[in-house]
């Protein structure tokens, strides 16, 4: 998040007791400019209910959701909105909602017409797609600015998206770790070596406020840790450190460290190294990472020490927080730097990287694509510049509030670890998943003998981005096996191989409950070069060239043919019998090719991949009559035919 729900680091206050609602509305007005959200809420709603603001300990106390009981004094339009937006910025949604209704109608929203978009996406953020959805379209209709129409817009794709997730969630188990949070604000976790490394903003006994440290834990097993204050860097009470990222072997830990700056908390990417078992204190990275006056954030770093990502809003991306990427030399320092480029960031905010270096697969959250509401991560498959579209967990990896720091178990290809505000007001928590399996099996034939065919190479592929996911091959009797550690709504199977047409079909729709999905044999139809192929169940209306609707099917099947098969260029013939004048059947025949053709481009076949010709009654395949001179209705009706034949394979 982009100041991860943790407002209350900057929260001492004096323990000034104004009565006045002029006095709060200073201190109010003060930390909203701040962007002190939390302490801006406390205030503003001491004014809007007409009550005595109680400060303990140097903080603002009584915050909390509950029934609002506005004072019809203190409760004017700017208070309301204000307090709402408070809320809203801090990431308190409930409340959000809350104080929303108040300011979606009146006065307050004719004052702030903005109101029906903020309370959409509080709505959202709350799991309430069908009512942000109303709110979203309200705001649609008021022909605001296109800005704020582009950003409803999203939401609305969003909203809907997370719909469909809900009907059809990914097979993952989602659950919180229990032994290790404390619901103050516990993110970032990592396994090295055995031991669990997060951040948490815990608040210790010598504490006045919340803090962010960096917190280690022997792992006893699945259910059993015991956090402890890893401590080594806490000599300045002032310093902050977070997001911990360790090499593989452990003598490396990459840290975000916030320090105060013109009034302003500013963020840096520190090293600190183990030199025979001491942790020295964190340094700053050089400015290859850490551009001077901007934010450097969440570093990882792959476990041979090579290569660190992190996030910044320094100048050269794409707006907001980006995913950067650094060399590392023999020191770990970066050496350097590149953006991840406009396919993996957006204008808005992506945080949080994670590489998986076996399967060069991006995982990172971003508030920018489709998703479920607030951030939610994404993978992305690639390396050095190139990356996939990114694609969207799902649900219940995602939820309506933020979902950031995806981490893999190094032990357990299975098994991962998110921090995520689900079911929280505040603050992040840690939270573990474990993939379900599906296997997935099915046999490959050659169409013409209907014989198991060996060596094939099958590509199980996700529809909904078009990428491949598991590759494997066939074994001497045609069959085929997958293991999937994730499902899917949906799956596609391609089949290819030397001297056969590529093809793609869709595997049988996953059921909930289903751990196995067998599909039908796939046949395969081979080709050589410049050798016709006959398209049967192609019909003419009689002497003329006009398609009959029985004939849409086939071509159909041609024209899958032409999408699986990209790179192919084909002839498309028409040939007749022996019946009329030479010229008369050259004639009708290129009308039917080219009728053929016509249709197969209306599905997408592109002009230069594909030729029409005429061969009229040139080529028989059959004699029109019989040794004895009488006609030969069996000859004639092989001899009207059509056929295709590849003439380059590209």
């Amino acid at each position: 998040m982009k100041k991860f729900l943790l407002y209350l680091i900057s929260l001492l206050f004096p323990a000034i007791g104004f009565a006045q609602s002029a006095g709060y509305r200073a201190l109010a007005d003060s930390a909203f400019k701040r962007q002190e959200y939390y302490t801006a809420a406390f205030y503003y709603r001491h004014i809007a209910e007409g009550t005595t603001a109680i400060v303990k300990n140097g903080l603002p106390a009584n915050q909390g959701a509950g029934k609002s009981s506005p004072s019809k004094k203190g409760a004017t339009p700017y208070i309301i909105y204000h307090l709402a937006e408070s809320y809203r910025l801090y990431k308190d949604y409930t409340d959000a909602a809350i104080w929303y209704i108040l300011a979606n109608s009146g006065e307050t929203v004719k004052q702030y017409p903005l109101t029906p978009l903020w309370y959409g996406i509080s709505l959202q953020a709350n799991g309430k797609y069908n009512e942000a959805l109303e709110q979203l379209n309200r705001f649609i209709s008021t022909g605001a600015d296109e800005k704020y129409l582009a950003l409803a817009r999203k939401e609305i794709t969003s909203c809907q998206y997370a719909l469909k997730q809900l009907e059809n969630p990914r097979a993952v188990e989602v659950s919180p770790l229990v032994f290790l949070n404390k619901d103050q604000g516990d993110y970032a976790l990592s396994v090295n070596l055995g031991r669990y490394w997060f951040t948490s903003s815990r608040m210790l006994e010598k504490d006045k406020f919340y803090t962010n440290r960096i917190y280690s834990s022997a792992i006893l097993d699945s259910t059993r840790a015991l956090a402890t204050n890893f401590g080594a860097f806490d000599k300045d009470s002032q310093i902050e450190y977070a997001t911990p990222a360790l090499t593989g072997n452990g003598d490396r830990m990459y840290l975000t460290r916030w320090y105060k700056k013109g009034g302003k908390t500013v963020s840096a990417i520190y090293l600190s190294k183990l030199v025979s078992g001491v942790w020295q204190q964190p340094e700053k990275l050089n400015n290859t990472a850490n551009a001077e006056g901007f934010n450097a954030k969440h570093p990882y770093v792959t476990p041979d020490g090579r290569r660190l990502f992190f996030s910044s809003d320094r100048p050269g991306g794409e707006g907001g927080d980006d995913i950067w990427e650094s060399d590392l030399d023999d020191y770990g320092q970066p050496t350097t730097v590149s953006n991840l480029g406009n396919t993996v960031n957006t204008v808005y905010d992506e945080q949080s990287p994670c590489y998986d270096q076996a399967n060069k697969a991006l995982f990172f959250s971003s508030t920018g694509f489709t998703g479920m509401g607030g951030f939610d991560i994404y993978r992305s498959d690639g390396d050095f510049g190139h990356w996939s579209v990114p694609a969207n967990l799902g649900y219940p990896v995602n939820s309506s509030k933020d979902d950031l720091y995806y981490n893999l178990d190094p032990n357990n290809a299975n098994k991962f670890y998110l921090s995520s505000a689900r079911g929280s007001d505040c603050c992040l928590s840690l939270f573990t998943g474990q993939y379900q399996a599906l296997y997935i099996n099915g046999k490959v034939i050659d169409c013409g003998s209907g014989k198991g065919m060996a060596g094939a190479r099958v590509l199980l592929k996700d529809p909904a981005i078009k990428r491949g996911i598991l590759a494997a091959v066939t074994d001497t009797g045609g069959n085929y096996f997958f293991k999937v550690k994730e499902k899917l709504p949906r799956y596609q199977v391609e089949i290819s191989q030397k001297g056969y047409f590529t093809k793609t079909v869709p595997a049988p729709v996953v059921r909930p409950g289903i751990d196995t999905l067998i599909n039908p044999d796939i046949c395969m139809q081979s080709y050589k070069v410049n050798q016709p192929i006959r398209i049967d169940d192609i019909y003419f209306d009689f002497g003329n060239a006009n398609l009959r609707p029985e004939s849409f099917a086939t071509l159909d099947k041609l024209a899958a043919i032409m999408t699986d098969n990209p790179k192919i260029i084909i002839e498309l013939a028409s040939h007749t019998d022996g019946i009329g004048s030479d010229a008369g059947n050259l004639k009708l025949s290129q009308k039917r090719a080219e009728a053929c053709v016509s249709y197969l481009l209306l599905k997408g076949v592109k002009p230069g991949r594909i030729t029409a010709r005429g061969y009229g009654k040139r080529v028989p395949v059959a004699p029109n009559k019989l040794p004895n001179g009488k006609d030969n209705p069996a000859g004639r009706q092989l001899n009207r035919r059509t056929t295709f034949t590849v003439k380059s394979e590209g």
